[in-house]
């Protein structure tokens, strides 16, 4: 494995800029809707685009806060600019709908995240095309047009946590004719565990809402890239609305500074917990790329520094076996998200995926028995322990 990609000292101080005015340790948080000018000639200046001053007119276009926080996460993911939205879709919509013109095609991994892929369908009324096709750089290319504009991925993946070689994918889609944009959804690995603009991905998305936000108490998502690729991006956020407020990004920015922390904390309980359901006779299957069982290891092994908290396993059952072991866990929640301080479990087949029939399911690989389990910040062997217990009711 690669070394951490940044230390506990970066995640706490990397992009932020002491307030002179206030002195306050912590980021404050501006409330206010409008911004005023000092006079009309303050405000022609201004738009003229000959004013030192960098605040917009209206939250709408920007906020003190929120900037501060994008510029840590800028730092953080080692990217020109960073744009906060209200979601981990928002950012992903916003981004879409500004890049894209009818005529253009997409193509996506098929263990991307459901919303992101249903959008991709959505999107067919503008006349834009898409192709949902293996995590593999062999697929990927396979399915590269003419008028092919831009390739989405996530990494890892969700739920089976399988990675796509960046590196290679990127070196691939440099050598077309026309320039393929990289998109990389990086919210499994965290800027912690790999950093996709480091290999040459073009853009890197988050739903902030996992690990950066951390504590399970807030929505945003945040886009990242070159000022020249995020800047139409922002400058459409103002028409589109799907702003980030002041108040989450204050949370979001204070859940940054234990980033580091966290994820080394779950990146070893995901490798101990991941260990442990493998070689337990009640589960038929475990995923986690830190397994040398698991597809993606050798790619994950050379790309990323830590392997995540999230583990998926297949539990030798049918449905009602399933639900009576999640329900005999005692330390994580039955909820539907990751990357928080508290274990989150998830029957995937019923929490994401109940809307589709058992044929629709199962073309997914959506199968009744398969379990994601989010870890915390919880001790892996009191995790472990609750885990025994739990299955010995199959």
């Amino acid at each position: 494995m690669r070394k951490p990609t940044l230390t506990s000292t970066q995640c706490v101080h990397a992009g932020a800029v002491r307030d002179e005015k206030t002195h306050a340790v912590t980021t404050p948080i501006v409330h206010s809707a409008p911004f005023s000018f000092t006079s009309a000639r303050d405000l022609l200046t201004f738009m003229e685009g000959r004013s030192e001053r960098i605040q917009p007119e209206y939250g709408r276009m920007g906020n003190p806060t929120v900037a501060a926080v994008e510029r840590r996460l800028a730092a953080l993911e080692g990217a020109q600019k960073a744009q906060l939205f209200g979601s981990g879709m928002a950012a992903v919509t916003s981004m879409l709908l500004t890049l894209l013109q009818s005529g253009d095609h997409i193509i996506l991994t098929n263990d991307c995240y459901k919303r992101t892929r249903d959008f991709g369908v959505f999107m067919s009324k503008f006349g834009i095309t898409m192709d949902v096709v293996e995590p593999t750089v062999a697929d990927i290319e396979n399915a590269f047009r003419d008028s092919t504009r831009l390739v989405f991925t996530e990494i890892p993946t969700n739920p089976y946590l399988h990675l796509v070689d960046l590196e290679e994918l990127v070196r691939v889609t440099k050598a077309q004719e026309h320039h393929i944009l990289v998109v990389a959804d990086s919210t499994f690995a965290t800027p912690i565990n790999f950093r996709p603009l480091d290999v040459g991905a073009d853009l890197v998305i988050h739903s902030a809402t996992k690990y950066l936000g951390g504590h399970n108490d807030l929505i945003a998502g945040v886009l990242l890239g070159r000022e020249a690729l995020v800047q139409p991006i922002t400058e459409m956020l103002s028409t589109l609305g799907g702003i980030c407020d002041p108040n989450t990004a204050f949370l979001l920015g204070r859940g940054l500074k234990t980033l580091g922390v966290r994820v080394a904390k779950q990146n070893e309980g995901g490798q101990a917990v991941a260990e442990f359901l493998e070689s337990h006779p009640k589960i038929l299957k475990t995923y986690y790329p830190g397994l040398e069982s698991h597809p993606s290891h050798e790619t994950a092994a050379r790309l990323m520094s830590g392997f995540g908290g999230v583990v998926t396993f297949l539990v030798d059952g049918d449905l009602e076996a399933t639900a009576r072991f999640i329900d005999k866990l005692e330390i994580p929640q039955l909820a539907p998200s990751l990357g928080g301080v508290e274990a989150l479990i998830d029957n995937v087949a019923v929490m994401s995926f109940w809307k589709l029939n058992a044929a629709e399911r199962k073309e997914l690989g959506i199968t009744d028995n398969l379990v994601r389990f989010a870890l915390g910040i919880e001790d892996a062997s009191d995790l472990i322990a609750d885990l025994e217990q739990a299955l010995e009711v199959i």
